[in-house]
């Protein structure tokens, strides 16, 4: 099969001449006991990925990217017995156990196994199924959607019906769930709450919409694009608010002081800091973005007491797949949750090493690879 390989982290861009990502042959094993090949028809060109490429990230190579996509099912495991082929599935970038303290505990974003497996670039088995010439290739987060087929645990799916394309079903893979999932789940703001998100990615994006759907009566959108911030406004941000030397005043000044919630969704310590300091004494502060290791965050702690402030993070959305993707869809076609308005361009795959330049520029929201192309 074809797949788009990254062989080297940190290369300079334009990627479309230093180009990280080789389009190749690769060889795909049968599945494992409790694995699943699927498919593949739409994967979503992500931040995480990106993060992986320039080496904020790094992941064991060589690594066939990808972790938001949907498909449909060719062939299960003899022990696969709740799925079958031709089901329509989202995969899922943390392929949890239900064994371990986190996923018994309802937080399955938690798994202690499904971390350990994505930071070595393997399935939950522990196994590596794709190979190029013999020689073994990791999967990223136990997907590996830039390719057109995957074996994945059976824990990685969340079956769906087949009212959704899979262009649009791909997206509640990773950027629905996580930042519709920050809102509802992490910070269960309540309906009539003041909040601000900074950064309008994919992710930002989808927080905003998750706050219109509670019904937050104020929503600021921070960013340093003005074309995301007017998306934002027809989005239902209430405020937008351009990154400028001023723009902690600015958003206090539109705020009254600032706000109760406020959500960090471009993966900068930078964004973070803005996000904490928008936030109203005795707020909340979400932290959904993925910094660069190394980058840290400086807090005064008398503030964090005498104000009780509480700066949490957010991982996928603090998401149970099973439960939330089925409702988040059905949110879309009900027209709560019009996902579809953030997909910005669709690609062929050979052509993913310009979709990655336009993502690292700010040119895009989110890109889908059509594998129907």
């Amino acid at each position: 099969m074809k797949a788009a390989i990254l062989q080297h982290m940190g290369l300079p861009r334009p990627y479309v001449d230093s180009r990280p990502l080789i389009i190749e042959a690769v060889d795909l094993d049968p599945p494992g006991p409790g694995e699943v090949l699927i498919q593949l028809q739409a994967a979503g060109l992500c931040h995480s990925d990106l993060s992986v490429i320039n080496g904020d990230r790094p992941r064991p190579i060589p690594m066939v990217l990808g972790h938001e996509a949907a498909g449909r099912i060719l062939e299960c495991a003899p022990d696969v017995l709740d799925l079958k082929p031709g089901d329509h599935v989202v995969l899922t970038f943390i392929p949890s156990c239900g064994y371990c303290l986190p996923c018994m505990e309802g937080r399955p974003a938690l798994c202690e196994p499904a971390a350990k497996a994505n930071l070595a670039g393997t399935l939950l088995s522990g196994e590596r199924r794709l190979t190029r010439k013999g020689a073994k290739i990791h999967h990223h987060l136990g997907v590996s959607a830039f390719a057109e087929y995957a074996v994945v645990s059976r824990r990685t799916l969340v079956k769906i019906d087949d009212t959704i394309s899979s262009a649009e079903a791909a997206l509640f893979g990773c950027a629905v769930l996580t930042g519709v999932g920050a809102v509802i789940n992490t910070a269960k703001v309540p309906g009539g709450s003041s909040v601000a998100i900074v950064g309008l990615g994919g992710v930002g994006l989808n927080c905003l919409l998750g706050a219109v759907l509670i019904g937050a009566r104020q929503i600021v959108a921070v960013d340093v694009n003005p074309a995301k911030l007017e998306l934002a406004r027809q989005l239902g941000a209430t405020d937008t608010v351009v990154v400028e030397p001023e723009v902690v005043q600015n958003v206090q000044d539109l705020t009254n002081g600032g706000v109760e919630f406020s959500f960090e969704s471009a993966g900068s310590a930078a964004a973070l800091d803005v996000a904490y300091r928008i936030t109203k004494r005795g707020g909340i502060t979400v932290s959904a973005g993925l910094p660069h290791p190394d980058r840290r965050l400086s807090i005064a702690p008398t503030q964090l007491v005498a104000e009780e402030r509480t700066v949490k993070g957010s991982y996928f959305g603090s998401s149970v797949p099973s439960r939330d993707i089925p409702r988040y869809i059905a949110l879309y076609q009900r027209g709560l949750l019009p996902i579809d308005k953030l997909m910005s361009h669709r690609l062929r795959l050979e052509e993913i090493n310009f979709g990655f330049d336009r993502l690292a520029e700010g040119r895009a929201i989110r890109q889908i690879i059509d594998f129907a192309n």
